[in-house]
């Protein structure tokens, strides 16, 4: 499942992963931010939003063939001082699904999709109030990007806020405690707990306490959940990135693509690798073989994904429309498609 700048992007193929057919694109060419499965209720949902119609959830109950689009419930209110510009982020998990927003707000629906409800703004965090203040954001600001799902808790997720952190809540959303201790930050910062940038954060599938992250100053590992953090960057080209990905069956296994950290945002020297940790960041490898030697790309945040098959499968997506593939944990890729519009996010799904 691809999102890009011009609408989402469905490949399919079988076990081997060999050959592969593209679909699309859908959602009526709008931008979309990012594609998910839920296997619950068996749909694909996209979070988009347009210039000319606003902010909405495209859905397809039926593996791309039909699609249809809400936005009831997507609000902050006629008379709120914050407004929604755009969905940026997708969770689903324990029958409901989760959205992350711009202005940052996270957002429920517990029927598919087809209407919402604001869980929360977070708005007793420190430095709330500077949150959503356009001085302090970047071209392109995307609010609350990063969803993860606890497996085993319906209760317990954490949300992303650009430029500000990571936060946890155990109780559905009704109280929140950030989770950035142990990570770096290259500026000054008023509180002790915020005002970090997470670029990305997984969960190991292995081990549900390993969590990592990718982060605007460095790549960070956690052994408790998110609670403290220890940095993993030695080795790797670069301490700036967006996109990760934690290995299905070993919680060690962990995968990014540096980038430079200035203006240009594209992989080292214009040479395209991802790098790999077998040993939860303690070394690291550079894979190339397949990827373009000189192609001056960028991996935007959700761009990285992993199958769970017995030797996963990686899909990497680049914000020129490049789409990479490795059936072999990454040891070798191939292009998969090309002249995509620009890629924002990869997700995979293996269907029984």
């Amino acid at each position: 499942m691809v999102g890009t700048r011009k609408g989402a992007f469905l490949l399919e193929s079988d076990e081997a992963r060999r050959d592969w057919r593209l679909r699309g694109p859908f959602c009526e060419g709008w931008p979309v931010y990012h594609v998910v499965y839920d296997r619950e209720r068996g749909a694909i949902y996209a979070a988009a939003a347009s210039a000319w119609h606003g902010a909405a959830v495209w859905r397809s109950p039926d593996l791309g063939e039909t699609w249809e689009h809400s936005s009831e419930g997507l609000t902050y209110g006629e008379d709120a001082s914050l407004r929604l510009s755009k969905v940026s982020g997708l969770a689903p998990g324990h029958g409901r699904l989760l959205a992350g927003a711009e202005a940052a707000g996270v957002f429920e629906s517990r029927d598919g999709g087809v209407t919402w409800t604001l869980l929360s703004t977070l708005d007793d965090q420190p430095g709330r109030a500077d949150w959503n203040v356009a001085a302090n954001q970047p071209p392109g600001h995307l609010g609350m990007p990063g969803l993860l799902v606890d497996p085993d808790d319906p209760d317990r997720f954490w949300v992303v806020v650009q430029g500000f952190g990571a936060f946890e809540t155990t109780d559905g959303g009704a109280s929140w405690t950030p989770r950035n201790r142990g990570l770096r930050a290259d500026w000054p910062r008023e509180h002790e707990d915020v005002g970090f940038c997470v670029h990305k954060l997984v969960m190991s599938p292995a081990d549900h306490e390993r969590l990592y992250q990718q982060n605007h100053c460095g790549m960070h590992r956690s052994d408790d959940a998110g609670r403290t953090w220890t940095e993993i960057t030695d080795g790797l080209p670069s301490d700036f990135g967006f996109a990760a990905a934690a290995h299905p069956h070993d919680r060690d296994g962990f995968y990014v693509v540096p980038l430079d950290g200035g203006h240009g945002r594209v992989v080292p020297d214009g040479r395209m690798a991802v790098w790999r940790t077998r040993d939860a960041g303690v070394s690291w490898e550079r894979l190339t073989q397949g990827l373009p030697e000189s192609a001056y790309v960028g991996v935007l945040r959700e761009g990285m994904a992993i199958d769970p098959l017995e030797r996963p499968g990686l899909y990497v997506g680049t914000s020129t429309g490049q789409l990479f593939a490795s059936a072999d944990e990454g040891d070798t890729w191939h292009e998969l498609a090309g002249y995509l519009p620009g890629i924002a996010s990869v997700e995979v799904a293996v269907l029984d």
